[in-house]
């Protein structure tokens, strides 16, 4: 808690225009491109919704005196991105309870769709700009495969607002048919972006509630204060 204390004590020395309300908005983005079939999905949905109230994720979500602001979309193709959970401040166990909750009571609203990676980061770079302000912004992008429709991630960061940006990754199955872990290298290549940015990766839709957990404890509890130093406007 100390740690948490001095370090946004030295935010708010460094940025005194600034009145932010939560310490992380964090958009977390899923696959529902054609690659996914129901099955997949549901392990999806029910993973996320399970990994959020995790207790040791739990433990992440209030590890500061400032709350979290959440939000869940879903993407495909070019023009498939939804809400699921739109911005919501986790200020207390019942908030994430709630969050948890619509996130598993959710309907894929798309099963035909080949995956646009570039629009699906320009959606989320949109979502962000409407968050609470925040001292730290990150999209979180979940998928199954690489981009094969339409502009890709190299494109949207040129060409959105993703300047206080992090774009962490979730690589889901990452051998290809002929066990090839062609995945791994291009999340890393293409999709990750900022400082700090990090990828996990999940052994099949199975894996998908572990290494979400594992993920969220890691964004949630990971940042630090020379980190909060260099986001300080000039």
């Amino acid at each position: 808690m100390s740690r948490w204390l001095t370090a946004l004590g030295l935010a708010a020395l460094a940025a005194p225009l600034r009145a932010e309300t939560c310490r992380l908005a964090l958009a977390l983005a899923m696959d529902i491109s054609t690659s996914v079939d129901a099955t997949e999905d549901a392990l999806q949905r029910q993973g996320l919704a399970a990994a959020l109230v995790a207790p040791e994720v739990t433990e992440a979500f209030f590890s500061s005196p400032m709350p979290v602001a959440l939000a869940v979309y879903e993407w495909s193709g070019r023009t498939n991105q939804r809400i699921i959970l739109n911005w919501t401040m986790i200020s207390t166990q019942a908030d994430l309870s709630a969050a948890a909750a619509t996130v598993q009571q959710s309907v894929r609203s798309d099963s035909g769709s080949a995956t646009a990676m570039g629009y699906a980061l320009a959606f989320g770079a949109t979502l962000m700009q409407q968050a609470p302000p925040c001292l730290f912004q990150t999209i979180d992008l979940s998928g199954d495969g690489s981009n094969n429709d339409g502009y890709g991630p190299a494109s949207a960061y040129r060409h959105f607002p993703f300047e206080n940006t992090v774009v962490n990754g979730l690589v889901i199955n990452a051998a290809d048919f002929e066990g090839e872990l062609y995945l791994i290298p291009f999340f890393e290549n293409n999709v990750l972006y900022g400082p700090g940015a990090f990828l996990e990766v999940a052994q099949g839709f199975e894996d998908f509630e572990r290494a979400m957990r594992r993920k969220l404890e890691r964004e949630l509890t990971g940042l630090q204060i020379g980190a909060l130093q260099e986001v300080a406007p000039k």
